[in-house]
This record gives structure tokens, C-alpha cells and sequence, in this order.
């Protein structure tokens, strides 16, 4: 076999790999390890080659981003358990009850300020839907909406800062994580748009399947209401705000104050707080927590270690080239890699969950993509995006499997008054999967979505710099002084000089202008 195949056939294994259903992270390292041991028989590279792979190893366990992800994940699962969830959904349920739709609005709004807090899918989906869904079938929500929107709304957290997604995101590209999160607050809010959009069309077309919650059942009113919403949501806003401006991923602030690593520690120390606040602080939310945290932290180390060693084969066999070669010739040019690009990861979507993809698919395609000259900010929240749909496949996505499991304990327990079928789940999810696909649609084709919220590169008249050279020389220049050239006649050439000299000047001319050209973003 020919190397210039044997990309193909890694690629293929990969595939055939990950569908067996073995653990991710041993299945990439078992394939990377054969695959590089055949390629060392085969002569196509020295076995010095492999000795890089423990660097590399070592390389993964020392990024001080990656140190970002325990904290984010300890502050989401502290907040998760201390019964935030709760004591929002019961005061926005009151608050929206009488509007139909109601009930539905409050877990989207709900979901969309828990994503922000606790980052993790499936603690959103089990509190909401232990919340939630007893209280729609109670008062006649018609079933499928009611399983769609909770587990939809429990996949925004994906999508909203501070996303664990957009943390992995950033480093597999190489760009800063506060502009990952800048650039994800457009379609964050958009989404939430979307989802609202549909619960106002379905309670004007069949206002029967989304009644408002009579009056009788709303304990609170007035102004007790309000300030019991206030509580569940200011000191949530706070931390939220507090952590990601400090980090710069708030728009309109420029200048990050610490490293993400840091903010997601100072997220973790106000996350103690806030339990605290709630009287809720106790020994076993703790421990729970911290075991959370440490299962979510070696699960991505090790997907690390073994995508790292696939990967690292796979270059060695010129598999980036293939990969490039393959998507660059693409016909329409960025409009066609786009659309393969997010087929791929879709169909991929049903699978595998983000981590995997985030890991093993995204360093293959952010080479391509920055040489077709991609923005590749912009190009990852467009992946988060899209990647928000491993979680609503049918049927293997996991918020599928978490409303499954907590609808079969409610049942179990007496709360629901009949059981969740399976049909209503699946089916229920399929309009609130098209609407993520719509959103992936809106990303690529307004891009001003995504990059409205980033900062604006400052351009520099190249006029006025050359002004402010000149007077700089001016008054650089001592009085009198035979030995000092006029700043206007630096690059001037000398009379009589050759044709090749005063080529020369000019070029020493453009060669400054060049460089300020190249400043300029720095200014």
C-alpha cells in the first residue's frame, strides 16, 4: 500500500472505530498506536517519530486553558444542585403561567439563564423536567411540545457563555476564549428568539396544546412575585457578568483583566457564595459536585490523550495534505466546505457527543478552513452551533435519554399521572432540531451574527502616519546639525544616483509603509 492511500484508510478505521460503540478515547489511542507501528514497518516514517507522542501527552496535561474546564464545570454543578433550577422555573411559571405558552416561555428563558450558569446538559434537563413537566401535563400542554422544549432548552447551555464547548472550541483553533464567547452571544440570543418565535405560532394555531395556568393555581402576585424572580435572577447575573467580563467575553469590553483559567476559579469561589445565599451549602452538595466535576475532567483528558495520538499519526502519514487537498477542491469554493463541513458534523451528531467531535474532527478542518481564509471565530460558533444537535437525535441524543430516565422516576413516584412514551419524546424533539438547523443557516448566511459582537479592528490612515513621520523627524533634529537627514529625504535618492539605487530608496519607502500596514490592528 502506498502512503498517499493510507490517510483514506486511517480515516475510514476511524469511522468504522467510533460506531463499534468502545469507549472514545482507548478506541483513538489503540487505532493511532497500530496505524503508527504498521506506518514505521512500512518505512513511511523513522520510529524516532513515535518518541514525540509522550511530549505530546505532556503537552495536553500542562495547557493552562484546558484548566479552565474543572472550574466552569465545579461552578455549574454547585449551582445545579443548590436549587437555583427550582426557585427560577417556580417564580417564571407564576409569572408567565396566565399567557399561553406560558409555561413554555419561562423554561425557555429559564434554560437560557441556567446555560449561562451551570454548562451542563444533563443537570439542566433532569431539574427542568422534574420542575416542569408535572405542572404542563397538570395543566393539558400538549405532550410532544412539553418533552421538545425541555430538552431543547436544556441544549442551549452548549451554546451560552460560559460554554465548556466554546472553552475546547478556542483552543483546538487557536483563538482567544472571551472572542469565542463574544462571537456565541449573537446566536445565543437568537436561538432563544427562534425557540419563542415557535411557542407564540403554536399558541395562536392550536392554542389548545399550550393553555395559560388559571388563576387559582398562582400563589404569588404583584410585587412578592417580582422580587421573588429578582432573587433567583440578579445574583445569578452578577456572577455570570462578573466572570465573563473579567475575561473580556462580554461585549464591548476589550480588555481581559485574567485568563479564562482564572475567571472560571473566581467562578467556582462565587458559586460557594451563591450556595451559601441559598442555605443550601452543605457537606454532600459538595461532595457531589466535586465527584461531578473530576468524572467531566477525565473523561476530556482522556479523549485528549487519544485523539492527540491519532492525530499525531495521522500528520505523520501527510494525512492534514489529504484532508486539505479533499475540501479545498470542494466545488463553490467556502460556500461549498461550509455546506459538507456541516453535514459531516450533523450526520457525525448522531453518534458522537461534542467532545469527540470537538477533539478528533476539528483539528482536520481548521487548517482548511483558515486557508480558505475563514474567519475562525466565527467558524466555531457556527460548529457549537451545529453541535447543539448531538444532544436531539433521535434517537441517541442524551437529552432524549436524560428526559427518558427522569419521566420513567416521575411516573415511578407518582408525579406524572400517566407515562411519557417514548414515541412523544422523539417525535417531540424533530421541530426544535429543524429550528437548530435553521439557526446554523442564519449563522453562515449573516455572518454579522456572530461577528457584530466582536471587536473592531481599528484601521490606521496610512496618510496621517506618514504626516506624523515626517514631523517626528523634524523634531528629532538638532538645529544646525550638517549630519542628520531630513525625515522627508530618508528615502529620497541621492542626485546622480543609479536606477537600481533609487529602486532601492523606493523600496526601503514601501517597506515602512508595509509595516505600519501590518501594525495597524495592534494600534
Amino acid at each position: 500500500m502506498a502512503m498517499e492511500h493510507f490517510p483514506a484508510v486511517m480515516f475510514a478505521g476511524l469511522i468504522l472505530i467510533l460506531l463499534i460503540g468502545f469507549p472514545v478515547a482507548f478506541s483513538l489511542a489503540a487505532l493511532g498506536l497500530a496505524c503508527g507501528f504498521f506506518a514505521v514497518s512500512q518505512g513511511w516514517f523513522p520510529p524516532e517519530f513515535m518518541s514525540a507522542l509522550p511530549q505530546n501527552v505532556f503537552g495536553i496535561l500542562s495547557n493552562e486553558l484546558l484548566l479552565a474546564i474543572p472550574f466552569f464545570t465545579l461552578m455549574g454543578a454547585l449551582l445545579e444542585k443548590c436549587g437555583l433550577a427550582e426557585d427560577m422555573l417556580d417564580s417564571m411559571g407564576q409569572l408567565f403561567g396566565p399567557v399561553r405558552g406560558g409555561l413554555g416561555y419561562s423554561v425557555i428563558i429559564v434554560g437560557f439563564i441556567l446555560g449561562a450558569i451551570t454548562g451542563t446538559v444533563a443537570g439542566q434537563v433532569i431539574a427542568m423536567a422534574m420542575i416542569s413537566l408535572p405542572v404542563m401535563m397538570r395543566y393539558g400542554y400538549n405532550m410532544r411540545y412539553a418533552t421538545g422544549v425541555l430538552a431543547a432548552s436544556g441544549t442551549i447551555t452548549q451554546l451560552v457563555p460560559p460554554s465548556l464547548v466554546l472553552v475546547v472550541l478556542a483552543d483546538q483553533l487557536g483563538r482567544s476564549v472571551g472572542d469565542m464567547y463574544k462571537g456565541a452571544w449573537g446566536p445565543s440570543i437568537l436561538q432563544v428568539l427562534i425557540f419563542a418565535l415557535y411557542t407564540f405560532v403554536l399558541s395562536r394555531v392550536k392554542p389548545h396544546h399550550v393553555p395559560g395556568v388559571p388563576r387559582e393555581a398562582r400563589t404569588l402576585q404583584g410585587r412578592a412575585l417580582c422580587l421573588k424572580c429578582l432573587r433567583g435572577i440578579i445574583p445569578s447575573a452578577i456572577l455570570i457578568f462578573a466572570v465573563l467580563g473579567s475575561m473580556g467575553g462580554l461585549p464591548g469590553i476589550n480588555t481581559a483583566i485574567c485568563t479564562p483559567t482564572e475567571a472560571g476559579a473566581m467562578g467556582a469561589v462565587g458559586a460557594f457564595i451563591l450556595a451559601a445565599l441559598h442555605k443550601r451549602l452543605t457537606w454532600p452538595l459538595v461532595k457531589d459536585a466535586m465527584a461531578g466535576t473530576m468524572r467531566i475532567t477525565a473523561m476530556v483528558v482522556f479523549i485528549l490523550i487519544g485523539s492527540r495520538t491519532f492525530s499525531l499519526v495521522f500528520q505523520g502519514v501527510e494525512g492534514g495534505h489529504w484532508i486539505e487537498n479533499m475540501l479545498s477542491d470542494l466545488p463553490g469554493g467556502q460556500t461549498g466546505f461550509l455546506i459538507a463541513v456541516n453535514l459531516f458534523i450533523f450526520f457525525l451528531a448522531f453518534f458522537l457527543d461534542f467532545f469527540e467531535i470537538a477533539f478528533i474532527i476539528l483539528p482536520l478542518l481548521g487548517p482548511v478552513a483558515d486557508k480558505l481564509g475563514i474567519d475562525l471565530v466565527w467558524f466555531g460558533v457556527m460548529l457549537c452551533v451545529n453541535m447543539q444537535t448531538s444532544f436531539m437525535h433521535p434517537p441517541f441524543g442524551f437529552a432524549l435519554f436524560y428526559l427518558r430516565g427522569i419521566s420513567d422516576t416521575l411516573f415511578k413516584n407518582g408525579a406524572l399521572p400517566r407515562k411519557v412514551e417514548s414515541r412523544d419524546i422523539y417525535l417531540g424533539s424533530i421541530p426544535w432540531v429543524f429550528m437548530q438547523l435553521v439557526l446554523v443557516a442564519l449563522v453562515i448566511c449573516f455572518p454579522q451574527t456572530v461577528t457584530a459582537f466582536l471587536d473592531k479592528e481599528k484601521a490606521v490612515d496610512m496618510d496621517q502616519a506618514s504626516e506624523l513621520l515626517q514631523q517626528m523627524g523634524e523634531q528629532a533634529k538638532p538645529a544646525g546639525d550638517p549630519n542628520v537627514e531630513d525625515m522627508n529625504q530618508l528615502f529620497a535618492p541621492e542626485p546622480g544616483a543609479s536606477a537600481a539605487s533609487a529602486a532601492s530608496s523606493a523600496d526601503d519607502g514601501d517597506a515602512v509603509r508595509r509595516a505600519l500596514e501590518q501594525d495597524a490592528p495592534k494600534q
